[in-house]
């Protein structure tokens, strides 16, 4: 039944009077707490007699308080299961360089250490946008950014060691020509850590309290054999060519089986306790400890109830293992309940346990626990214990290389280029002689490729290595085919109100966009306030620019009654006084229930607050003081700054009393400014020549107020501790933190635990809590629209009208050089090709950013759609499991294919494999009688997942999901 006009507007407006969970949410987005992390404690050990045998101190993370408390584990969804920097997004030189045309530098910089420069254009993940990627390999270990391409301005070595704050040098850069430096850069990427993993496995019986009793379980039980089964497959060691761990694969001097897996792309070793050499006349058991002593994290498998003595990581005596992960089987309710202690040392890394750390579900529980396991051993290589080692590797490797190759650039005169643009063109006479070096160049790379990819040691594509699963920053279409300019927008309900460059428009998925404002009325900034029944804005630009205040349920009602559209003229009554000619404004966002606006004038800050109401002011249920919103604000005070503010943000104090702040960023600093006598005190100062300012985020950790700091490619954390008689507490604290984007980002958007970062054609995902790389997603033509609540964006998506693939990775076209036509990427593509380039609007929930278990926002009441499920046709099904799905012979019949089509002798596509055609037969839910569990494949996420998927299901022209699913 369709709805009529006006009731259609009615029901637009009954959900904008209804708070959506994203609203209920909205104070969640900057708190966080490093407690789902674990605390510190101190361990000690005993003998049986109570005497003591070691300490030590480790973070415990057990999902809650009472590690007594019962099995009731609840119905939650974990969200944020990531594998943290996974090799496929940090390995650029494999990914991005090897094997195809790209300029290397060697220089030494003003302190006469040694460095590295290598730069390519390449085409980002196949999404037809140009960047440049650029390494700087250096003894403090390596540097990543990406730049923009440009056709029309060429980018110089110069302006690229710039832009990663090398400026002065001992010896320019020069460049390196011959094809083997591509060996030497690849091993020096390797040192970043391996992409394979050994994980020890000791079993303890009930009331074993030494390593040396453990140790000695010559058996495990029948819940120790599943558990094994449940994290991989049993392998026979003697003759095994695949990823050892250490192990040996000729004389059985190791044992003779063992566990092992494939996850993600990483191959997996385990060393079982009770796999490996058992000797009954040694009691220590050196053979296996030599083993899973020296394994960087351990499992030990405990039986026994939970009210016998626990296991303590001091009573395992190894300088070397840095986490314990440790299990326990309840036979009862067919659960595994976990506990992780990390060494001190060992920073932050996820995912949090949940609470309580029980799972009832065993492919989730391998799922959890393999991924908790590998970002441990990740996490525990920052430590100072092997960070050291590594950076004096590095710096040993980068000082042979370059006393290796010095004498070769000045013998064959190869630095004629120094200081070159990236893109020179090649004189006519040399072409000939530039094209066969680039062959050669690209042949030996390409083998290094096959090469390391064979062996093992290449990172795996996430998006083929493992199934396919539902992910928190997964985008739903929101509004296609856009066709104005944003200036800004907010979210107002279900809706979003946007300012653009034909008005201020309201729009709703699937419904008509209603005009608000016409373009007469240029909103530069706003905020939707509807709890206060507020809409704040500013307005024009230059000294016209004024700060507007409109009452929410008045522009409703103009709405409803479809009054002529309000312009310009019509808003002189809005406008706050003393607010003419800002060019900034801020409001505080969380705790606090008086409202405070802050308006910047050039370098003059105004205050500005609502007046006093009786009422509760976060209800919104009282009438108003007066007829006109402008009225309820006061002017509290004038504060003058040195400098016009380019980022402000409003920072809470713990009582709000004298204590609020006011973070401004302007020239080389960040400043903190207090409200209440405006004294400022310098936050940080930053140590560049040019400075892009991004943001400042107020976030809040466990009600203590802190601040990201975004600018250039740096995001730094810092704790701003209450004013202590009048200044604020600001020193360097342990809780500080930072770390670096790839690309200058243009917007920062904080969702606990994530924090996503905005540039012009990718989003940049990370965790809040240490800065780890758990996503990129490559987006062209990307603009944030709103974020205070929900997040929205505008992309270019292409609708093609063939069946055009880009999977196919570009070797030839991603040359930093353009001696050829070849070279140059395809990147825009004409509508006579049959292209049409489009944008439209993308919405990412906030409830499934922050929430574990969060429901998605309810629709408007207005779109109710009938989503038809599509066939199992549209989408491939691939089984969840974790056996190998190839078998050693179909794997090196692919890599012999693969080895024929680089050089050139194949030219029709790799046909599937005989495993592979079986994957096509198994059905879309399987029962695993080995687990207990119902696996979903790839197809039932699918079907719950991507909007854009299940419309294309139906039949309906949608665009492409920009982030992919």
């Amino acid at each position: 039944m369709e709805l009529s006009s006006a009731e259609a507007v009615s029901t637009r407006f009954l959900g904008l009077t209804q708070r959506s969970v994203s609203e209920d949410l909205g104070c969640r987005r900057g708190e966080f707490s490093r407690k789902h992390y674990g605390s510190v404690e101190l361990l000690i050990s005993s003998d049986a007699d109570g005497a003591i045998q070691r300490a030590g101190r480790f973070r415990v993370e057990n999902g809650s308080s009472d590690e007594n408390a019962g099995y009731a584990p609840g119905t939650w969804h974990r969200t944020d299961v990531h594998l943290e920097n996974p090799e496929y997004y940090t390995r650029w030189y494999f990914k991005y360089f090897l094997g195809k045309v790209h300029q290397n530098y060697i220089g030494t910089d003003s302190e006469k250490n040694p460095f590295f420069l290598s730069v390519v254009l390449s085409d980002q993940n196949n999404q037809r946008v140009p960047q440049y990627h650029s390494i700087l390999w250096r003894k403090t270990g390596t540097q990543k950014i990406c730049l923009p391409y440009s056709p029309t301005k060429t980018l110089s070595v110069k302006s690229i060691l710039s832009a990663m704050s090398l400026e002065k040098f001992e010896k320019g850069p020069r460049e390196i020509f011959h094809p083997d430096i591509q060996k030497d850069l690849l091993v020096l990427e390797e040192q970043e850590g391996s992409v394979n993993f050994k994980f020890g496995v000791l079993y303890a019986k009930d009331g074993q309290l030494t390593d040396d009793e453990m140790f000695s379980n010559e058996t495990g039980s029948e819940s120790f054999q599943r558990f094994l089964q449940l994290l991989g497959d049993t392998i026979t060691l003697k003759g095994w060519t695949g990823y050892r761990g250490g192990l040996d694969t000729k004389n059985d001097t190791t044992g003779t089986f063992s566990i092992y897996t494939i996850y993600q792309g990483h191959e997996i070793m385990f060393h079982v306790s009770t796999m490996l050499p058992y000797s009954r006349e040694n009691k220590q058991q050196v053979e296996r400890k030599r083993h899973i002593g020296n394994d960087i994290v351990t499992i030990v498998f405990q039986e026994g109830e939970e009210t016998a003595p626990a296991f303590k990581p001091s009573m395992i005596r190894s300088h070397f293992t840095h986490i314990f992960a440790l299990v326990r089987y309840n036979k009862q309710n067919d659960s595994y309940r976990l506990k992780i202690f990390s060494e001190e040392s060992v920073p932050l890394f996820g995912p949090p346990l949940p609470s309580p750390p029980v799972f009832t579900n065993h492919q989730e529980f391998r799922d959890f626990v393999l991924v908790k396991l590998i970002n441990g051993e990740k996490a525990t290589l920052e430590t100072p214990t092997f960070s050291q080692k590594r950076q004096r590797t590095l710096d040993m490797l980068i000082r042979s290389l370059y006393q290796d190759l010095m004498p070769d650039l000045h013998k064959n005169m190869l630095n004629r280029r120094s200081f070159s643009d990236v893109l020179p063109e090649s004189p006519k006479s040399t072409r000939k002689k530039e094209e066969a070096r680039q062959a050669e160049f690209v042949r030996l790379g390409q083998a290094l490729k096959l090469k390391t990819g064979v062996k093992g040691d290449a990172p795996a594509n996430l998006s083929t290595a493992s199934f396919c699963k539902k992910e928190p920053w997964e985008s739903q279409s929101f509004c296609s085919n856009f066709p104005h300019e944003v200036v800004c927008a907010d979210s107002w309900g279900q809706s979003l109100l946007v300012s653009t460059d034909a008005g201020i428009l309201l729009i709703d998925d699937g419904q008509t966009t209603v005009q608000v404002f016409d373009k007469t009325l240029q909103i530069k900034q706003m905020h939707v306030l509807e709890a206060l029944d507020y809409l704040i804005a500013r307005t024009d630009k230059g000294k016209d620019s004024r700060l507007l205040v409109f009452r929410l349920s008045s522009v409703q009602k103009d709405i409803e009654t479809k009054q002529v559209v309000r312009s310009k003229y019509d808003c002189r009554e809005n406008k706050l006084e003393r607010t003419k000619g800002c060019h900034l404004y801020a409001i505080n966002t969380h705790h606090g229930s008086e409202l405070r606006i802050v308006v910047a004038i050039r370098n003059k800050l105004l205050l500005i607050t609502k007046k006093y109401n009786p009422c509760n002011s976060l209800t919104g249920s009282c009438l108003s003081l007066s007829e006109s919103p402008v009225e309820e604000f006061q002017y509290i005070r004038e504060i003058c700054l040195s400098d016009p503010p380019v980022v402000m943000t409003l920072v809470d104090g713990p009582t709000g009393d004298s204590d609020n702040m006011i973070c401004v960023a302007y020239r080389h600093q960040f400043d903190l400014v207090n409200e209440s006598t405006g004294e400022s005190y310098r936050l940080h100062h930053i140590e560049a020549n040019k400075v892009n300012f991004v943001a400042a985020i107020d976030v809040y950790e466990d009600g203590e107020a802190g601040l990201l700091l975004c600018y250039n490619y740096v995001c730094q954390y810092r704790k701003v501790y209450p004013f202590n008689g009048g200044s604020p507490l600001i020193q360097p604290s342990a809780y500080d933190f930072h770390f670096s984007w790839n690309q200058v980002p243009y917007a920062v958007v904080c969702a606990f635990p994530y924090i996503l970062a905005f540039t012009t054609d990718s989003i940049e995902i990370r965790l809040v809590v240490n800065g780890n790389l758990v996503h990129t997603a490559v987006v062209p033509e990307l603009q944030l629209v709103a974020s205070r609540l929900d997040i929205y964006f505008k992309a270019a998506a292409a609708v093609s009208g063939s069946s055009h693939s880009g999977s196919k990775e570009m070797s030839s076209r991603s040359s930093p050089q353009t001696p050829t036509a070849y070279d140059i990427p395809e990147c825009s593509v004409s509508s006579s090709e049959g292209e049409v380039t489009c944008k439209s609007l993308y919405k990412i929930p906030l409830s499934n950013l922050v929430g574990r278990s969060v429901e998605r926002p309810l629709k408007s009441p207005l779109t109710p759609k009938v989503v038809t499920t599509p066939t199992s046709s549209g989408i491939t099904s691939l089984p969840v499991t974790h056996s190998l799905s190839l078998s050693r012979m179909e794997i090196k019949e692919i890599a012999n294919r693969t080895r024929k089509e680089l050089l050139g002798l194949l030219d029709e596509p790799i046909p599937k494999t005989e495993g592979a055609q079986k994957q096509k037969k198994i059905p879309r839910r399987q029962s695993d009688p080995k687990q207990g569990a119902v696996r979903s494949t790839s197809s039932d996420r699918n079907i719950k997942g991507c909007k854009n998927h299940t419309e294309a299901a139906e039949g309906r022209e949608e665009p492409e999901c920009p982030i992919g699913c």
